[in-house]
C-alpha cells in the first residue's frame, strides 16, 4: 500500500528500519524517563507512562517526521517548582492546561516565530538547567543521607555540603561503574546504549555486592506497576485552574521552544521539513493525554530524535514504536526496575547535563564580549540561583533593550555624518538550535 505525505511509498523495507530504529530508541528512553520523573519530584513510573503516551501522539499526530516526543531534562526545575509548591496532582492540571495552549499556539500559527528566541537567551538557560541538574545528582551518587531537596539551587548545595560525612562508599562505586560504562560503551560498542548498560552493570553490582547497602528505585519509591493505570480525569475547578496558568504557561512556552528547534534539528539531519504549528497542535494534544494516565509534561527530545534518524528510520511510526517497546518492557519487566540503584541512575542524567550544557556555545558568546555576552551572563545566573521564569523575561528585556540601544546609537550616528551609513553592530543573533536533552 503507498500512502501519501509522510507515508508515501512506505513499504515492508521502511517497516523493517522504523522497528528497528524505534526498538533502539525506545531502549535509550527507559532510564532517560525514569530519571527525569525522580527528578522533577514524582515516581520513575510515571516518567515512563509519559514516554508511552505522548511519545506515541507527538509522532503520530506532530508536524516532525522523525520527531520523538518525551519527558526532558530542559523540564527539570520547573516540573520540580511546581510540584513542591502545588503537589503532584496540581502538576498534571498544569500539564494539561500547557497541552490546551500548546493546541491554541498551532491553531493560531504562531509556530513559525517561537523558534526564532535569541540564542544567548537559550544557550543561558540550557546551560543554566546543566548545572542545576549536574548538582542534583550529587546526593544519589555519593549516596548521601537525609538530603533534603529545596527549589533553591544554594539551599540544596548548603544540604550537600552538610550531608558530605554520610557518603557511602558503595554507592560511590557502583555510581563510578555506571559512569564509566556509560562513557565507555560509545567507544567500545558505538550501536549500544551506554545509559542501558550502566544501569545493567550498576544493578547486577548492587545486587550481587551491596544488596541492602545502596538506595534502589524499591527501596526509595517503590516498586513499578507493570501496567499502565486507569484513565482518570483531573478535577478542575476555577480556582486550580488560575492557581496553574503561570506554571503552565511556562511549561507550554519552555515545551514550544524545544520541541520545534528539535524539529529544526531534524530537518537538518534528514533534508525533511516540519510544520510548525501541526508540530505544536501534536505537542499539545499529547501533553493533554498524557495527564489522564499519570504522566507528566513532554516535549521533543532532541537527543532521542537524533538517534532516531542515525538509526535509519522512515516515518513517523519509528516512534510509535519507541513508545510501544517501552510499554512492552514495563509490562514485562517492571519488577525489574525496582532494584536499579538511584546511584547508578545519578550518572545517566549527569552526562545528559553534560551534553546539554552548551559549553562551546557559551564560551564562545562570553569571548565575543559583546551584548550576547551579557544577556548570555544574566541569563544563566538568573536560571540556577532565580528560577527559569524570571531568567527568561529578564533575557528576553535586556535583549529587547540592548537592541533598540544600537538602533538608537546607530540613528545618531548617521545623523552625526549627515546620513551616512554607519552601521553599528547588532549582536543578538536568532537561535535555530537547541542541545540535547
Amino acid at each position: 500500500m503507498r500512502w501519501r505525505g509522510r507515508f508515501e511509498g512506505y513499504d515492508a523495507s521502511a517497516l523493517r528500519r522504523d522497528l528497528v530504529s524505534g526498538s533502539i530508541v525506545g531502549i535509550v528512553a527507559i532510564p532517560l524517563g525514569m530519571a527525569f520523573a525522580i527528578h522533577s519530584g514524582v515516581k520513575p513510573e510515571y516518567g515512563l507512562y509519559t514516554t508511552i503516551v505522548a511519545g506515541i501522539l507527538i509522532s503520530l499526530l506532530g508536524g516532525s517526521k522523525f520527531q520523538i516526543g518525551g519527558p526532558t531534562g530542559a523540564f527539570i526545575p520547573v516540573l520540580f517548582a511546581v510540584v513542591l509548591q502545588y503537589g503532584y496532582e496540581n502538576l498534571l492540571i498544569a500539564g494539561f492546561l500547557a497541552g490546551m495552549m500548546l493546541v491554541l499556539m498551532g491553531l493560531v500559527r504562531i509556530g513559525g516565530w517561537i523558534k526564532f528566541m535569541p540564542k544567548p537567551v537559550t544557550v543561558g538557560f540550557t546551560a543554566g538547567i546543566a548545572v542545576i541538574i549536574f548538582a542534583g545528582q550529587l546526593p544519589g551518587f555519593l549516596g548521601l543521607t537525609g538530603v533534603e531537596r529545596h527549589e533553591a539551587f544554594l539551599a540544596n548545595m548548603g544540604e550537600i555540603a552538610e550531608r558530605l560525612g554520610t557518603t557511602n562508599p558503595y554507592s560511590l562505586t557502583v555510581g563510578g561503574l555506571s559512569l564509566a560504562a556509560i562513557l565507555l560503551t560509545p567507544k567500545l560498542l558505538p550501536r549500544v546504549p551506554g545509559s542501558l548498560v550502566g544501569l545493567l552493570l550498576s544493578s547486577a553490582a548492587a545486587f550481587l555486592l551491596f544488596r541492602d547497602q545502596v538506595a534502589t528505585i524499591g527501596s526509595a519509591y517503590g516498586a513499578i506497576p507493570n501496567a499502565l493505570p486507569a484513565l482518570r480525569f483531573p478535577e478542575l475547578s476555577w480556582h486550580r485552574i488560575e492557581t496553574l496558568l503561570l506554571p503552565a504557561l511556562l511549561i507550554a512556552l519552555l515545551g514550544a521552544v524545544e520541541s520545534l528547534l528539535s524539529a529544526v534539528v531534524a530537518d537538518g539531519m534528514s533534508g525533511d521539513k516540519h510544520d510548525s504549528n501541526k508540530e505544536l497542535i501534536g505537542q499539545g494534544i499529547a501533553n493533554m493525554a498524557a495527564p489522564l494516565f499519570g504522566g507528566i509534561p513532554a516535549t521533543g527530545a532532541i537527543a532521542r530524535t537524533a538517534t532516531n534518524i542515525k538509526n535509519g528510520a522512515a516515518s513517523p511510526v519509528s516512534g510509535v514504536f519507541h513508545g510501544l517497546v517501552v510499554l512492552l518492557v514495563l509490562l514485562l519487566f517492571a519488577p525489574y526496575a525496582s532494584h536499579i540503584p538511584l546511584a547508578g541512575m545519578a550518572p545517566v542524567l549527569m552526562t545528559v547535563a553534560w551534553n546539554m550544557s552548551e559549553r562551546r556555545h557559551f564560551a564562545m558568546i562570553l569571548r565575543e564580549r559583546s551584548p550576547d555576552s551579557l544577556v548570555l551572563v544574566v541569563t544563566f545566573l538568573l536560571t540556577v540561583f532565580s528560577n527559569l521564569t524570571t531568567a527568561v523575561a529578564a533575557g528576553l528585556a535586556l535583549t529587547f533593550v540592548l537592541s533598540q540601544g544600537d538602533r538608537l546609537l546607530g540613528a545618531f550616528g548617521r545623523r552625526r555624518r549627515g546620513g551616512g551609513a554607519l552601521r553599528v553592530r547588532n549582536s543578538m543573533k536568532m537561535n535555530e538550535t537547541l542541545p540535547p536533552e
